[in-house]
């Protein structure tokens, strides 16, 4: 897409709105699974809390694909993948009060980071979530 302007680069991502969700959720939570250990030293947080953290994001990965592949999405579906989106959103703002004090800035700057784009992602699927009904 050479010589594509900021409008045209929104009205692409917007299209595909459903890929960006799938792809996301599925490389965080497997970078999370495969670098929990890691993680959890450098964030400060139980490595079963990011376990779970990386467990919720490929399922929901598995969900945002499903309906990403579909030519035609029931808008109830779409529904539930936003408030899923906004329901994750709050419990990763939830972790960061929970582990304030234990956690690094990083740990806090991830749950909170996570909490920041899947709320976006709920905004942005809200608004779009009539054009969403297709994949066209």
């Amino acid at each position: 897409m050479t010589g594509v302007g900021a409008e045209g680069w929104s009205a692409y991502l917007r299209r595909r709105l459903l890929w960006v969700d799938c792809i996301a959720a599925a490389l965080a939570g497997t970078a999370v699974l495969a670098f929990s250990g890691w993680l959890s030293r450098l964030y400060a947080l139980p490595r079963d809390l990011l376990l779970l953290i990386g467990a919720v994001n490929l399922l929901y990965g598995c969900y945002s694909f499903s309906l990403a592949v579909r030519a035609r999405r029931p808008r109830r579906l779409i529904n539930l993948l936003v408030f899923a989106n906004l329901g994750w959103a709050v419990v990763c703002l939830g972790l960061a009060v929970v582990f304030w004090e234990p956690a690094t800035w990083f740990g806090l700057g991830q749950l909170i980071g996570e909490a920041v784009f899947v709320g976006g992602l709920a905004g942005l699927e809200w608004s779009q979530r009539d054009r969403l009904l297709t994949a066209a």
